[in-house]
């Protein structure tokens, strides 16, 4: 029974991956009733900016050279002297990037640091953690694709607990406030870079001493077109703390922020499961097997049922372990669990979908689904959150997770087409037949 686990790359995978998100996801859950009362809502708000800055920042500095490179594996499974090549022209891309974002960022320091409530000599740093954030994806992304899912967790476990250990020195013990926690973030970032880029060149897939325009104009093809895409997302899940700053003040986005790292724990079991689902799902599409393609559709629609139940089961529980974790001077994120954990039960349903899109190269079409649900997001907070206060916001960012599961949902299907309906109505199968 055990050898069989270990051979199933996608149970095996999957399961190195979850326990490597609920470790790294235990570090800033574990710090969470810490920071919360020794920073105060005002405190923690600030932290909920620069994170929803980096947010912001994620998509245009480090264009998604970790995916790039990760289908260019795909491409060139053996050759690694020209993986490296690829690897070092992405890595030029980031470089440019970030020096392009910091000119900016430093030019409009002053009006970015009364929008976001931040100290403008953080805003530089912010910039400095996105490209590190890249460089160490592109190291992860390949050990994913390569289905070596312990080094992944190693190196993502790493990082989260010099984190922890950072953020306990310099806010527990030093006083140093929001200031400290944003420190322990950098320097965490910074670090597991570096070590990311050592261990790239170990295995000799560092070429950075290369000119290869070709390279850069694929790389770039591949992150471009996912730029709105991430545009998208970033008015998916963290604008929503800007219209909150702005109408209802820093403290408030500070309390909605820990009810969104709470309801974030569902998102962690998610994302462990796409990282070995796929490339799982990937080499199955290659074969084009019709009866591999009806099991993938039913044990989806079976996911999706857990999804729903697991997200009435959070807005049960949620209020009270608000209390517990973070105590009662955030006792109002408790109201918005609910919302929030439904929204992210559409974030479930959408990952197991988008990857036909990846699949497909269709990555532009994806960027529409989402910008489009990222709009209507902006407009529901503008009209819910003066109405609803933060309940308003959680209603909005549910609803419009729920709308772009179903826009990329028809845009899987549209570009690799799937037996949706064959794979569960008898009838609908021999109609087709």
């Amino acid at each position: 029974m055990l050898h069989r686990f270990r051979s199933n790359t996608l149970l095996s995978g999957a399961s190195v991956y979850l326990l490597s998100n609920l470790v790294n996801a235990a570090i800033p859950f574990a710090l969470l009733p810490l920071l919360t009362r020794v920073l105060g809502p005002a405190g923690y708000g600030e932290v909920a900016m620069f994170q929803t800055l980096l947010a912001a920042l994620e998509a245009v500095v480090g264009l998604s050279v970790a995916g790039a490179v990760g289908r260019k594996y795909y491409d060139l499974p053996a050759d690694e002297a020209e993986l490296g090549r690829f690897v070092g022209s992405c890595l030029q891309l980031v470089l440019a990037a970030a020096l392009a974002v910091l000119g900016v960022v430093l030019l409009f320091s002053a009006p970015l640091s009364q929008w976001l409530g931040l100290p403008a000599p953080w805003l530089p740093w912010a910039v400095f953690t996105s490209a590190c954030a890249a460089v160490t994806g592109i190291r992860l992304g390949l050990w994913q694709v390569r289905h070596q899912a312990r080094r992944f967790g190693a190196l993502q476990i790493g990082q989260g607990a010099l984190n922890m250990a950072l953020s306990l020195l310099l806010v527990v013990v030093l006083l140093q406030g929001a200031g400290g926690r944003i420190q322990a973030q950098v320097v965490a970032a910074g670090l597991s870079a570096l070590l990311a880029l050592a261990l790239l060149h170990r295995d000799g897939l560092l070429r950075l001493r290369c000119w290869r325009p070709d390279f850069l104009r694929e790389a770039l093809a591949f992150g471009l077109p996912l730029v709105p895409h991430f545009a998208g997302l970033f008015l998916l899940n963290a604008v929503d703390r800007l219209v909150i700053h702005d109408e209802l003040g820093l403290a408030q986005a500070g309390v909605y922020m820990v009810a969104v790292q709470l309801g974030n724990a569902m998102s962690l079991v998610f994302d462990a499961l796409n990282k070995a689902y796929g490339p799982w799902l990937f080499e199955r599409l290659k074969r084009g097997d019709d009866q591999d393609k009806r099991l993938i559709v039913r044990r989806t629609y079976a996911w999706f049922a857990a999804l729903l139940l697991g997200a009435a089961l959070a807005c049960v529980a949620g209020p009270a372990l608000v209390r517990l974790v973070a105590g009662e001077k955030f006792a109002a994120a408790g109201l918005v669990i609910g919302w929030l954990a439904l929204g992210q039960a559409f974030n479930g349903m959408y990952f197991m979908v988008t990857n036909y899109v990846f699949y497909a190269r269709r990555t532009g079409s994806l960027a529409l689904a989402t910008v489009g649900a990222g709009l209507v997001n902006v407009a529901l907070l503008l009209v819910l959150v003066r109405h609803f206060g933060l309940q308003g916001a959680a209603i909005a960012f549910s609803l419009s997770m729920g709308l772009r599961f179903l826009l990329t949902w028809c845009v899987a299907h549209r570009h690799c087409p799937m037996p949706w309906r064959r794979a569960v109505l008898p009838g609908a199968a021999r109609a087709a037949a």
